[in-house]
């Protein structure tokens, strides 16, 4: 039988994710997990000093982290329940590239996402974080569908 220690799960807030969080913490529970929940704000592009001052994108990079972290906060009292052995994280950058930056870092045992995040257009441009989580990952990784 595998040993899920560590789980990670990424969420960008999408139903997706929520519908697939539940998944995770069913599986962090059955195997007594340590469940680390991660969210990657997606790296704007930098136009410090081209559209806005210095200090505005230092300012706007501040609120969007301080953003995320009430949605995380909100997220886990919404639907962790009695579950205590986790910790969350939120990081800026490429999602499926933090996701797989915080796996190995974390030596997770089972990746868990959505496949549908917020954006279809991005999909399109980019082909899915999930997709490409799946692709790269060196643990298994099980994504979730939204019935």
């Amino acid at each position: 039988m595998p040993n899920f220690a560590r789980i990670l799960f990424a969420t960008d807030f999408s139903e997706s994710s929520e519908h697939a969080f539940s998944y995770a913490l069913s599986l962090a529970r059955q195997f007594e997990s340590h469940l680390t929940i991660l969210h990657v704000i997606n790296e704007p592009v930098d136009l410090r000093g081209f559209y806005v001052p210095h200090v505005s994108f230092e300012n706007l990079e501040k609120e969007i982290h301080e953003g995320a972290e009430k949605m995380l906060t909100k997220f886990c009292a919404t639907h962790l329940g009695d579950f205590k052995n986790y910790e969350t994280l939120i990081v800026t950058g490429i999602p499926y590239e933090e996701i797989l930056k915080r796996a190995e870092l974390e030596k997770a045992s089972l990746i868990v996402l959505g496949t549908q995040g917020r954006s279809g257009i991005d999909h399109l441009l980019f082909g899915s974080t999930a997709e490409r989580v799946v692709r790269k990952a060196a643990c298994p990784v099980v994504t979730v569908r939204l019935p």
